[in-house]
């Protein structure tokens, strides 16, 4: 997905780089607003996936703190929890970003 998403915001650069009709900006727009839905979704399962590891990680810590072996559980899920946290954090930028270039594309 990150991938897909860099590529996408590369079009979208030399969409705009280059004159466009008034026509062709309202059919890009449009398109722009579909793949923002997309993206937004993805965003959504992101988020609520790195909030069930970012619960889960708690719950191992403090259960290892009564179970002591539970220390690799919280090590596995802290592990994984990271990367998590970066890909929420480029999806959530990513979209912001389009949200702004939606904005500041010419309507006419």
């Amino acid at each position: 997905m990150t991938k897909e998403i860099k590529t996408y915001l590369a079009y979208i650069e030399s969409f705009l780089s280059e004159g466009r009709t008034p026509d062709e900006y309202a059919d890009f727009r449009q398109k722009l607003m579909i793949r923002i839905e997309f993206y937004q979704h993805e965003r959504l399962i992101h988020l609520i996936v790195t909030a069930l590891f970012a619960v889960l990680t708690i719950l191992s810590l403090v259960g290892a703190l009564y179970y002591p072996p539970l220390w690799m559980l919280f090590a596995l899920f802290l592990v994984l929890l990271i990367p998590y946290v970066f890909h929420y954090y480029f999806l959530e930028n990513s979209v912001q970003k389009m949200y702004r270039i939606y904005y500041d594309c010419p309507t006419e």
